[in-house]
């Protein structure tokens, strides 16, 4: 069964695509600027879905770049009206529609108090673009959707590439040009053991880390939106402290395990929850013999996440329909959400 959702999920490569040949000298102007002038601190504005691609994007950043991101509460600058000291700092302001009010304000003040603004939107002419010095369109188009899917891969995606040309990352620009491919396949990785193993669950723990809890995150909120799972996302690190004393026998985990430092860990963890006797769902790359769901491989490793996502998209929207409920209009939602 077909949905908006899926549709869009589908046709993020599309999105990709308009992006390797539309964004090259918007980025490559404000990564100048940021090599020119170079910030101590980033901050990164969103929230929702958006805010885990910020995420993502600061886990790249400090990664790549080696700047120190923090993710900024709004309430600081819009309730409290907080003295920030930012002057010579740059803040990332990540929205689809950048409509919301205290996003707006939020880059608006910090703008005014010094700091270089970035706004990363996929809606055209917005109020978060007017209020900030750089714009970096998403070129997702339309969202029909409640749920986002194709505007979130093209933020991590855009992402990746502002990172690349930030850093002078030959390497990673170059794997960039071949994701709009890597989605195409991602998209058709069997996944349908998940639909059945969470056809009847009420509540679930998403597992990732590093680069891909950003990822888990985002799954977590779309298992709630479309499927009314009460899903939470932790590091795999997080999840040793409290929350393990959650985990019964057949308690439900999602982990994503791709590439890289992170990995040996996840899969341990993983291990470690089948042998207290948890329902583990273990999403990784094909040469992972113990895993669940195969995660493919782009040619970065920094670039797996986005990969990860696109073959979930697929299955949520799957999983929606077989608990009866439709993932283009979950309840008490609305596409574009404004908050004070």
């Amino acid at each position: 069964m077909t949905s908006k959702m899926l549709e869009e999920a589908q046709a993020s490569c599309e999105a990709v695509e308009t992006q390797l040949q539309r964004l090259e000298p918007i980025l490559a102007e404000v990564a100048g600027r940021l090599r020119r002038q170079p910030p101590q601190v980033a901050m990164t504005v969103a929230r929702g879905s958006s805010d885990h691609a910020a995420s993502y994007f600061a886990y790249l950043a400090m990664q790549h770049v080696g700047i120190p991101v923090a993710s900024l509460p709004m309430s600081v600058v819009t309730l409290s009206q907080s003295p920030l000291k930012v002057s010579g700092q740059v803040v990332f302001g990540f929205s689809q529609s950048g409509q919301s009010p205290d996003l707006v304000n939020s880059l608006r003040v910090l703008r005014k108090r010094g700091a270089l603004s970035v706004s990363l939107v996929n809606a055209e002419d917005s109020p978060l673009e007017a209020a900030c010095e750089f714009h970096v369109p998403l070129y997702a188009g339309p969202e029909r959707s409640v749920a986002a899917t194709k505007s979130f891969i093209a933020t991590l995606s855009a992402s990746a590439l502002l990172v690349g040309h930030w850093n002078q990352d030959d390497v990673l620009l170059q794997a960039c040009q071949d994701l709009p491919a890597g989605l195409r396949e991602a998209a058709t990785q069997d996944w349908s053991p998940a639909i059945d193993a969470l056809r009847d669950c009420q509540r679930l723990m998403v597992i990732g880390r590093g680069a891909g809890f950003a990822i888990a995150q985002e799954a977590a909120l779309k298992l709630k939106e479309t499927s009314a799972i009460q899903a939470e996302a932790f590091s795999s690190a997080e999840v040793r402290h409290g929350p393990m004393a959650l985990i019964d026998a057949n308690y439900p985990l999602l982990v994503f395990a791709p590439r890289g430092a992170e990995q040996a860990g996840l899969l341990t963890l993983a291990q470690d929850m089948r042998q207290r006797g948890a329902r583990v769902l273990l999403a990784a790359p094909d040469d992972v013999a113990e895993r669940d769901l195969t995660l493919s491989c782009a040619e970065h490793p920094a670039l797996d996440p986005i990969l990860a996502i696109q073959s979930f998209y697929v299955m949520a929207a799957g999983l929606a329909h077989a608990r009866g409920m439709d993932p283009d209009q979950p309840r008490h939602l609305s596409k574009v959400t404004r908050t004070h």
